[in-house]
């Protein structure tokens, strides 16, 4: 079987329990089509580059599988379907990488850095 990376965005009016109820699914449909998935990520509601389905923000979901082609495209094929899901992309990989991803590392290293400083002293006014 080959490795997969999926991502995909579903709508910003669902809650977040239904956003993970997708990713359930999902995989759901993976292992009943002879698939495994390895690990998944729910990435949460972000804000998109730009208008999709007049939708500004979206929940991202991020999936590893160990599947057949034919498992992933079954998936692929419900994504597409799904009033929900607004887009779907899916990466065949030589190897999964270990670990958190780039989303989630990111977002933890933002956590990390505590409460701001002090400030420092203002610049005069300038009084015209």
């Amino acid at each position: 079987m080959a490795l997969y990376e999926h991502v995909f965005i579903a709508r910003q009016d669902i809650s977040n329990a239904q956003a993970e109820g997708l990713i359930e699914h999902f995989t759901q449909v993976l292992k009943d089509n002879g698939g495994d998935v390895t690990g998944f990520e729910y990435w949460g509601l972000r804000t998109m580059a730009f208008k999709i389905n007049k939708n500004r923000k979206g929940h991202y979901a991020f999936l590893k599988s160990d599947a057949p082609a034919p498992a992933v495209a079954e998936m692929e094929r419900l994504m597409r379907l799904h009033d929900d899901v607004m887009r779907v992309m899916t990466i065949k990989v030589d190897a999964h990488e270990e670990g958190d991803s780039a989303i989630v590392r990111a977002k933890n290293s933002r956590d990390d850095r505590g409460p701001r400083g002090p400030r420092g002293p203002r610049p005069p006014r300038r009084d015209d």
